[in-house]
């Protein structure tokens, strides 16, 4: 029995499964990830590193570097889910996938049709006034460039920059969700990035698996490792 057909039949006889991802999720949805080769954090933007421009106190004193990068840099308007996204909603919809656990920021889990989503860093999709705290969707904060046109304040992305917390009752949710699965499915992520990554040792379950491109600190815990696309795996799962 290869790889592909144990984890066939480990979701098959599992009842509670857990996805965590991380940014290989997107990129086949033509989202770049930020550690890569040629990721997000490879470029500067006016001189500026990415991370830098990604961080509170940058977006506190130079927003309209920051909201250029941003609008430009972070928000894929035109992007739709993939192979992956698809096949998780299905395996919710199965009532085998209890919750899926994102670092990413992209909303297309949810535009795939999969209802309980954790997102650790928040979302593009939404925003909000920091002077009247109207919220705004994407599209306005791309049509506005960051101008509330209600009072003319600042909007702000809610997603976690540099130099911010995670928010205490997602990762309070995170955590349960993890400590409650009995089989654990980790894509698309290094697992090197904190404290996202530091959440892993809250499973207790059975089954731990990891689909990611390169090895992680966490592949010697792991009963299935694949190395491949995973579009391409979850894909096989429902059929």
């Amino acid at each position: 029995m290869n790889e592909l057909e144990k984890l066939k039949q480990i979701i098959e006889e599992s009842s509670s499964i857990v996805f965590f991802g991380g940014a290989g999720v997107s990129t086949e949805s033509a989202i770049p990830d930020f550690r890569s080769a040629s990721g997000l954090y490879q470029n500067k933007h006016d001189s500026y590193p990415a991370e830098e421009i990604l961080s509170h106190h940058f977006f506190t004193k130079h927003k309209d570097i920051f909201y250029d990068f941003y609008i430009h840099k972070m928000i894929y308007p035109n992007a739709v889910p993939n192979l992956a996204h698809q096949a998780l909603a299905i395996l919710e919809a199965r009532g085998k996938l209890k919750a899926i656990i994102t670092q990413n920021i992209d909303g297309l889990h949810q535009m795939a049709g999969s209802q309980n989503v954790i997102e650790l860093h928040g979302s593009v999709k939404h925003n909000h006034c920091l002077t009247c705290n109207t919220f705004y969707d994407e599209h306005i904060l791309i049509q506005t460039k960051g101008i509330c046109p209600k009072c003319s304040g600042f909007i702000k992305p809610d997603v976690i920059l540099y130099e911010e917390l995670l928010d205490d009752d997602v990762i309070e949710k995170a955590i349960y969700f993890l400590s409650s699965c009995d089989t654990l499915i980790v894509g698309g992520t290094s697992l090197r990035v904190y404290p996202a990554a530091g959440l892993i040792q809250y499973f207790k379950g059975k089954h731990l698996v990891l689909i990611n491109k390169e090895k992680t600190p966490f592949d010697e815990d792991a009963e299935i490792i694949i190395h491949d696309s995973i579009g391409k795996v979850l894909n096989e799962m429902i059929k």
